[in-house]
């Protein structure tokens, strides 16, 4: 299917055998794939909004570490309070100890500390619009999620490789669930799906987004270059052109800060998050949901009490609540995926802490 070995500089192969080619592309039991209008215009997405003004590319690629709180010699570790019960009201106490994550970043322009609550009441709204259905691989004819999973899977080396800011890998896979919620697809065009969304996102995240020339090479040229902007144009028709959408990285940085996170905390959350991309089963759950628990996970390995008032503040979620996530979340990671492993290899890294194959529970 897909090449696997990203960090070495020659390109990435395609092959693994038939569970996803482009060879004898006809159409499966007849039915047809449906063509695109052929255009000669590129795809140019505006910037977000919110800018992502960047200094140099390298902070960029970094800065879902840069949230956290350096101060480890000041680590804040929240007073020892009841378990907070689903669907119950912080008491007087709690809200006499919730931290303001935003007064130190009051005076810095980019952190936009006057709005920044209204902007994650928005995101919070909007995730349930912009998830895709959980049961949506049962109207797939020719796919499932096993190829789903080695399709990630490849997308992590790729995202690696070409050095992309973490936004971007979460955007593509996020494209990816949300075009086949709406059209079945045959196998030989999942990877051509992968890389056109990682095109798009790339395109809207990156300053240096790869080339149509480069998507090719990393395909080992199983597609052209006007396949790839044909299904650009396909995707965004499926998507209606709804680029803008919370994902889950979008809220970990916002639930890392809220819960004082030290490096290794932070190390643990990402890890663990990029590691739920691979997981079909897992898209019962909003990213919001997924972000709260990788840090209720995170916080527990390294001694901090679970959950805060501060926390439930920020994220609306009860303890109770987030432990239900994180417990399924530990209970795909106790399946081995050794043939799936380009996250592990990932965090195996000097720059991730090498925090593959950490242990976790609650």
């Amino acid at each position: 299917m897909f090449g696997r070995n990203a960090a070495e500089s020659k390109p990435l192969r395609r092959a693994f055998g038939q569970d996803v080619t482009n060879t004898n592309r006809q159409n499966f039991n007849g039915k047809n794939a449906g063509k695109v209008e052929k255009r000669n215009a590129g795809i140019v997405i505006e910037q977000r909004a919110q800018s992502r003004v960047r200094t140099n590319q390298e902070d960029a690629r970094m800065r879902d570490v840069d949230i956290l709180d350096n101060r480890d010699d000041i680590e804040v570790v929240p007073v020892r309070h009841q378990s907070i019960r689903s669907g119950t009201e912080l008491t007087a106490e709690q809200k006499q100890r919730l931290d303001d994550i935003d007064e130190r970043d009051s005076d810095d322009i980019l952190c936009v500390t006057s709005y920044v609550n209204d902007m994650f009441e928005h995101y919070f709204q909007k995730e349930p619009m912009t998830s895709p259905n959980p049961e949506y691989m049962k109207q797939q004819g020719f796919i499932n999620a096993r190829m789903r999973e080695i399709l990630v899977d490849w997308l992590v080396d790729v995202h690696y490789k070409y050095k992309m800011v973490p936004d971007t890998l979460y955007l593509t896979i996020n494209t990816i669930d949300r075009f086949l919620e709406r059209k079945e697809i045959e196998r030989s065009r999942l990877q051509l799906l992968g890389v056109t969304a990682l095109s798009l996102a790339s395109k809207y995240e990156e300053i240096y987004p790869p080339t149509i020339s480069d998507l090719v090479r990393i395909c080992d040229n199983a597609y052209t270059e006007t396949q790839i902007v044909d299904m650009e144009f396909e995707i965004l028709g499926k998507l209606n052109y709804n680029i803008t959408v919370p994902t889950s990285h979008t809220f970990l940085v916002r639930f890392l800060k809220a819960g004082h996170a030290n490096r290794k905390i932070v190390h643990y959350s990402i890890y663990l998050l990029d590691s739920t991309l691979q997981c079909h089963d897992l898209l019962q759950f909003l990213p919001s949901q997924l972000a709260a628990a990788v840090v209720m996970i995170a916080r527990t390995k390294e001694n901090r009490y679970p959950w805060s008032p501060t926390l439930q503040k920020c994220t609306n979620y009860t303890e109770d609540e987030v432990a239900v996530v994180a417990e399924a979340i530990l209970a795909v990671r106790s399946v081995d995926k050794s043939n799936v492993d380009a996250v592990e290899r990932k965090y195996s890294r000097d720059r991730f802490g090498r925090v593959a194959g950490t242990h976790f529970s609650l």
